[in-house]
């Protein structure tokens, strides 16, 4: 059997944003570099997602030189933000469990984009120094792990095998049309090729290149694995294949959030090893 492989690596700068996929990556102990250091919010101060504002997957993010990222969207003038001035702060609420950070306020101009692009009353936010400002989980992390405005983890490993068996219970139900699903979907950080089916249910620690990773837990999805990620239209699946298949403690679930042991560098093509 062939050697399983890293086969994509997906950094996304504004969380809920479409994001690249670059050939490599650096791994920090948040998360890999630039990975969902940006964030819309409301008026009150909570994240904007594609939970409920699908619109976002419409919209593009790319890094920029010293921190800065460009947004754009169809019928959108791009626009270009640099880092913001840490001083201008404040107390925004992000992830599942509604975790209150302090992030930096990027300033009018892209508040203007986001609002006119939403169509309500939005900010963008940056978290200037991940390694400060919001601890993961500490059910399941440890005292020391941080995490940018991911929903609660540094990051997201999938499994292509186990995409396959699910388009092929998709394709077996009642909504086989909306089959079989992109690995889009479930948003993940890293892609990994040559694995069996739902395999990762059981791997505890892996290894990918020279970096290791603790797998925390398993990702519990939700409405917005439904959401085309190109078109921003909804639709039953995945959601209901994973209620009838995959329905565990945490919920309906489809891969694993990891946390990393160290620095290094991921890139395409790596080697994939599960050491616990």
């Amino acid at each position: 059997m062939a050697t399983p492989v890293l086969t994509s690596i997906h950094v996304y700068p504004v969380k809920s944003m479409a994001g690249g996929t670059p050939g490599e990556a650096a791994v920090e102990p948040w998360g890999l570099a630039g990975d969902r250091r940006w964030m819309a919010i409301g008026r009150d101060g909570r994240f904007l997602s594609q939970r409920r504002w699908p619109r976002l997957a419409l919209a593009a993010a790319r890094p920029l030189p010293g921190g800065g990222v460009g947004i754009s969207a169809p019928g959108a003038a791009p626009l270009e933000v640099p880092a913001p001035d840490p001083g201008r702060r404040g107390t925004v609420t992000v992830g599942l469990f509604r975790d209150e950070v302090e992030a930096v306020l990027a300033g009018p101009a892209a508040d203007a984009w986001l609002t006119a692009f939403l169509g309500t009353d939005a900010r963008l936010v940056h978290m200037d120094d991940p390694a400060v400002r919001r601890p993961v989980d500490p059910r399941y992390g440890r005292p020391e792990d941080r995490v940018a405005f991911a929903d609660g983890y540094p990051l997201l490993l999938t499994a292509a095998s186990s995409l396959e068996a699910l388009n092929s219970l998709i394709a077996t139900g009642d909504h086989a049309d909306e089959g079989p699903l992109p690995m889009d979907r479930f948003r993940p950080n890293l892609v990994v090729a040559g694995t069996g089916p739902w395999a990762e249910d059981g791997w505890r620690r892996v290894r990918l290149g020279g970096v290791t990773f603790r797998v925390v837990k398993p990702c519990r999805r939700c409405v917005v694995t439904t959401t085309d990620q190109r078109t921003a239209g909804r639709g039953s699946e995945p959601l209901r294949t994973l209620a009838r298949h995959r329905r565990g403690e945490p919920g309906l679930t489809f891969g694993q959030n990891l946390v990393p042991e160290h620095r290094g560098t991921l890139r395409i093509g790596d080697p994939f090893e599960v050491l616990d």
